[in-house]
């Protein structure tokens, strides 16, 4: 099953177009899609025999993030070998986690601002929780999950990779830096939802492409590693991580301009596309040029 957010509705897209939830369970599901997921197998059960003929069009300008306001977003970083290679970074022996701010999600065709000329790009599959998970056995990680979405981790690398310590959160959390869609994919409509092909073109020029059979930490691993350290919840998303090929570590760098056009794509979950603009709000940096900082000898 496929479930789409068209013009802020739950929908389901059944290939011949999509069927609105709230209307056709009689009010039993709300429109709000976010909602849906705290009640998954209740949604599940009510689908598997729900009369899905009354169609309407798919309006693909009209879709919105699957998962509009997710709880936690969690992120993987260097989850591919050879991305950990390209990034000269050895392979990591536990995930490398860091957040995204949940006000950072967009729609798959947003049109998205760039906060300076330092914007890459990094295609990722994204988990959607769907039951709640807590010390997640291994074996138990695929029964927590609602499906499979395609996102961007979109990512300002001057801000990520700026000062004493990497500001990862912030640097990959400006509005618009993580986009989703443009459906979230049960796992029965996967050959094998462990070996998902996904792929970025920034303006025809294939710049990555891989699959997820290739990623260090699986879903259920990732699961069951962030299970330990706090309750995972209906809605919450995961960013799997993204393969070799990101524009900063080429030579030469390869970043995103208000010129390109991004695509991209996985298996069976569909494209997303998105242009940008430059930003008229001043860079972080520039807010605290003026700002007085406290010296050694003020304290």
């Amino acid at each position: 099953m496929r479930i789409v957010n068209q013009s802020h509705r739950l929908m389901i897209d059944t290939g011949d177009g999509v069927v609105d939830v709230e209307k056709v369970s009689a009010g039993k599901f709300s429109s709000d899609i976010q909602s849906v997921y705290g009640r998954w197998d209740e949604f599940l059960d009510w689908a598997s025999s729900a009369d899905l003929s009354s169609t309407t069009p798919l309006r693909a300008g009209e879709l919105g993030a699957p998962v509009p306001r997710p709880g936690q977003v969690f992120a993987v970083g260097l989850n591919y070998a050879d991305h950990a290679a390209e990034a000269n970074i050895p392979h990591p022996d536990a995930p490398v986690i860091f957040t995204k701010f949940p006000a950072s999600i967009a729609g798959p065709y947003d049109t998205i601002e760039l906060p300076s000329d330092l914007v890459d790009f990094e295609v990722e599959l994204v988990a959607v929780i769907g039951a709640p998970a807590r010390d997640v056995a291994l074996e138990d990680g695929w029964a927590h999950i609602a499906g499979l979405t395609l996102g961007q981790d979109v990512s300002e690398r001057g801000v990520q990779l700026a000062g004493p310590t990497p500001q990862f959160n912030l640097g990959k959390s400006f509005a618009g830096f993580s986009p989703i869609g443009p459906a979230v994919v049960t796992l029965d409509e996967f050959h094998d939802p462990d070996d998902v092909e996904v792929s970025t073109t920034l303006s025809g020029e294939l710049m990555q492409g891989s699959s997820t059979r290739h990623l260090i930490f699986s879903v259920p691993a990732l699961v069951a590693y962030l299970s330990a350290f706090v309750e995972l919840r209906p809605g919450d998303l995961i960013f799997t991580g993204t393969p070799s090929g990101v524009g900063f570590t080429r030579d030469p760098k390869r970043l995103i301009t208000t010129e390109d056009e991004l695509v991209s794509n996985a298996d069976v979950i569909g494209e997303m596309r998105h242009r940008f603009i430059s930003s008229t709000r001043p860079h972080p940096a520039a807010v605290l040029a003026e700002a007085p900082h406290v010296t050694g000898a003020d304290k």
